[in-house]
Formats: structure tokens, C-alpha cells, sequence
């Protein structure tokens, strides 16, 4: 995989001329800027959008640093990349996702300024909707979205300027979707960008490992947001037989052997997922459905504080720098992500 000069989810280079515009601290024209994009929430987990500069602790790899821009963040341009899971294990709860997804995208795409692209992945991962502004296209795309055993060999999905690149392995390509979306689409954005995961975490056939696919969503400043969306009974089935496969009747990839721990994890696996890029983490239920989730991704995305540093650490090339940022209110939990990648190559 290439290395980029970018920073993680959330985590941006900005220019200077927009800081010293926005702000009066002055900087010198090869200073390299880190810019965090971050959520609060109190106790009840209710959105905190009050808070001032000074209401903030940051640190880089254990070393405090200077906040030297601040920002509520309503305003910039949004790219959501929406990638569906149609797999099987799907299949009872695939037209309830795509019905609120269409809700969700007309309430917060603003025409004049956001994107979405759509994808949806099972034994590959196909792009089904390029960046578009256009309502209708998007409710196109979603209306094509159909379970694994309903597109038979309707494949042929190619990623944009990308040699005619896809995935196309078998099981559930989750981290080939994230990987693709992010290297092929989002790293070109600028501005605010977000991935939304419907799926049951499960990954049963990437060419792309999960710390590979969590990577290329931080290099590409990209938050992700996942909606774990199950099916009681089809989980029991697979279950079922993934117990069977173990019982010696199979095992090899594909048979259905590595089934059942694997789908044990999906929340664990989805929960790292957005944690390590800064997004958020969601599971419906009958006391949290799947609008009530799409709203609160919706506040979170139009009430995000814009937090900007220089590293003292300078903008040289060195992996993976963590960053952990606090409020000097220990009732408030700040959301945001855990790390960038410096500058280079």
C-alpha cells in the first residue's frame, strides 16, 4: 500500500492561509498543521456543542500539546461514502436499511456542497453509485441493491481511475469494502469525510486485512461510522452450521468452518473499526431502530469541534503518532480519533 501525506480520520492538513484567517496566532508558511475533528457527550450521551479551546487536553504520543485553532465545524463540506452489506446473513433486514439510508441521505446532504457515493459488498465489492449530489441517483442506486443470491452474475462494478481494479473473493469482503472506498474514493476529498457501515461485521473472504483496511480510512482522513444490523434468525442458522463444519464435517475456508467465531466478533471488530478512525459505533435494536441510530450520526456530523495543533514533534515522517483528547470536565467523553499519520512517503 502507498503512504500519503495525510492524517487520520478526521485528522486533516490544513493550509495556513485558512488558519490565519480564521484566527490571529500567526504561522510560518512550512508549518505543517494537524486538525482533529471531534465529538462531546455527557453522561446521557446527549451531544455537548458549548464547549470553548480551553475546555480541551491534547496530547501527542504522551506529549501535551498547544491548541492553537478552534472551531465549530457545521458548515465544511461533507463526502459520505454508504457501503451495504448484501450478504446473506442480510437478508431479512436489507429493505429496512435501505429505506432509512434514503431518509437519512435527503435529510443531510445539502446539494450545494455534500457528496455520496454508494457501494455494496458479499463475495465482491462493487460500486454501485459514483460522488453525486443528485437525490434521484442516489435513490436509484439504493433501489438496485439486491442480496448475493439475487444479483447472480451481475457483476462487473469497476472503481474509478483505477486500472479496472475490483474485489471479488468468496464470503462477506467488509474490509475490502473500507479499503477500496477509501483509497480509490476518499483519499481525493477535501473537507470533512465519513464513511456508514450497515452490515453484521462479519468478514469472510478479504484480500485486505482489518488493520490494513483501518489504515487506509486514517490516511485518507476518513471517520467511520458502523450500524451493526443483524438477523436473529439467520445468525442461528449460520451458527448452526458453522458448528457442524467444526464438528468434522469441514473447516477449510469457505465451508463454513470459520463461521461461528468469527461471527461472535462482528461487534467487536465494527467497534474497532470506528474507535481506531474516530466514528461512532451502533447497534439496532427494538429500543434503538435503525432511524433513531441515522439521527444521532446526523447531529454528530453537523455538531463536531475542528481542533488544530503543531506537533512539536515536527512533520517529519515517523508512523503512527497517537493522540488523545480530553475535556477538563470528566463527566464528558470526547469522541475523536486515536492518531494520524504524519507527512512522507
Amino acid at each position: 500500500m502507498k503512504t500519503r501525506s495525510a492524517l487520520l480520520p478526521a485528522v486533516a492538513s490544513l493550509t495556513i492561509a485558512v488558519l490565519c484567517a480564521q484566527q490571529d496566532t500567526t504561522f510560518s508558511t512550512d508549518v505543517n498543521v494537524v486538525n482533529v475533528f471531534a465529538t462531546a457527550r455527557d453522561k446521557q450521551s446527549k451531544i455537548v456543542n458549548n464547549l470553548a479551546k480551553d475546555d480541551f487536553v491534547l496530547t501527542e504520543d504522551g506529549r501535551p500539546q498547544t491548541i492553537r485553532y478552534f472551531s465549530r465545524e457545521t458548515d465544511l463540506p461533507l463526502t459520505l461514502g454508504l457501503l451495504v452489506d448484501t450478504s446473506l446473513s442480510m437478508r431479512n433486514v436489507l429493505e429496512e436499511e435501505k429505506d432509512a439510508s434514503y431518509r437519512f441521505l435527503n435529510q443531510v446532504l445539502r446539494p450545494e456542497k455534500d457528496k455520496t457515493f454508494v457501494i455494496h459488498f458479499d463475495h465482491d465489492t462493487e460500486l454501485l453509485q459514483d460522488l453525486t449530489s443528485s437525490r434521484a441517483d442516489l435513490r436509484k442506486a439504493l433501489d438496485s441493491v439486491r442480496l448475493a443470491d439475487d444479483m447472480g452474475q451481475q457483476r462487473g462494478g469497476r472503481y474509478p481511475n483505477n486500472g479496472g481494479r475490483r474485489m471479488q473473493t468468496a464470503g462477506t469482503t467488509l474490509y475490502d469494502a473500507i479499503f477500496l472506498a477509501a483509497d480509490e474514493l476518499m483519499k481525493k476529498q477535501h473537507g470533512r469525510k465519513a464513511l456508514i457501515l450497515l452490515t453484521d461485521g462479519m468478514d469472510q473472504g478479504s484480500k485486505t486485512s482489518l488493520s490494513n483496511a483501518i489504515e487506509t480510512a486514517q490516511r485518507s482522513d476518513t471517520l467511520v461510522y458502523s450500524i451493526l444490523f443483524t438477523d436473529p434468525r439467520v445468525n442461528a442458522v449460520l451458527t448452526r452450521l458453522g458448528g457442524m463444519a467444526r464438528g468434522g464435517r469441514g473447516g477449510g475456508r469457505g465451508q463454513g468452518g470459520p463461521a461461528a467465531p468469527q461471527r461472535s466478533s462482528g461487534k467487536t471488530i465494527l467497534e474497532r473499526i470506528s474507535r481506531e478512525t474516530g466514528g461512532g459505533f451502533f447497534e439496532v435494536s427494538k429500543k434503538e431502530p435503525i432511524a433513531d441510530i441515522y439521527k444521532r450520526i446526523e447531529e454528530e456530523l453537523r455538531n463536531q469541534y475542528s481542533i488544530g495543533y503543531v506537533s512539536d514533534q515536527g512533520a517529519a515522517a515517523t508512523g503512527f503518532r497517537r493522540i488523545t483528547l480530553t475535556t477538563k470536565k470528566s463527566s464528558l467523553t470526547v469522541q475523536a480519533p486515536e492518531g494520524y499519520f504524519p507527512g512522507g512517503k
